[in-house]
């Protein structure tokens, strides 16, 4: 057994949860705020047998998608403290763990 650990942008959250629940695929969301987009995340953990593993991955990677996003840096200051420019950065995507799992129990 393994559980499974992603951290998808809030965007993404709730098309995967319906992706996970049409493929009968238990989970649990935890929901955040912040970040240094200010963005929400949602993190998913989800425990599966070994044989499922690749495909809540695929179901993941489906899903989470990555965009690009203008955000204002504060790094870039010019010399003279003028306004700061736009960076273009990549969000979203997902963050993923997978991890053997020990011992599970169903209390």
């Amino acid at each position: 057994m393994k559980m499974i650990i992603a951290i998808v942008q809030s965007k993404d959250s709730n098309r995967l949860r319906k992706a996970f629940a049409s493929n009968h695929i238990q989970m649990t969301q935890l929901s955040t705020t912040g970040g240094f987009l200010r963005e929400g995340n949602a993190t998913f953990l989800i425990g599966v047998e070994d044989e499922r593993v690749q495909e809540v991955l695929d179901i993941i990677k489906k899903n989470a998608k990555s965009r690009e996003q203008y955000v204002t840096s504060q790094m870039h200051m010019d010399v003279e403290g003028g306004s700061a420019f736009p960076v273009n950065v990549q969000v979203g995507g997902a963050t993923v763990f997978v991890m053997p799992v020990d011992q599970f129990h169903k209390f």
